[in-house]
């Protein structure tokens, strides 16, 4: 397994490699992931059932843990209907729930507002030329000395 993630949010891949490389150096195969933070247990792994057989074939020798996890959700795993039901009940919890048809449209909204924008304007009279020149300071008594 190579790790990968940050600090308290880790994720493994399940990965193929040769006994000599390190445990996130080179790898020949990646063949699925561990993500333990998932909060559906039997959804954490998914592995590709096909390669794993292949390669435990060719002499493969699995880590205690990943053998776990093969054991499990490899292609003849105890665990892969729960699995299934695991994953199918996380897709479920994020859909977003539908929008109800009886709500107005967004573009009749804007020109519901725009057109209520105007109707304010006309009521709001104009203004005469009298009222818009500009007002003149008063002198004081200091510039008339």
């Amino acid at each position: 397994m190579k790790k990968f993630g940050r600090l308290h949010r880790p994720f493994f891949r399940v990965c193929v490699t040769d006994v000599r490389s390190p445990r996130d150096g080179r790898v020949l195969e990646e063949v699925g992931f561990y993500d333990p933070m998932v909060p559906e247990t039997d959804a954490r792994a998914k592995l590709n059932g096909e390669r794993i057989d292949y390669w435990l074939g060719v002499g493969a020798q699995p880590s205690d843990k990943v053998a776990v996890l093969i054991k499990k959700y490899g292609s003849k795993g105890t665990h892969l209907a729960q699995q299934q039901a695991a994953v199918e009940r996380l897709a479920t919890s994020r859909r977003r729930p539908s929008v109800p048809t009886d709500l107005p449209k967004p573009e009749k909204i804007v020109k519901k507002k725009k057109a209520e924008q105007g109707q304010a304007e006309a009521e709001i009279p104009a203004a005469t030329p009298a009222e818009t020149e500009p007002v003149a300071a008063p002198e004081t008594a200091a510039e008339n000395s």
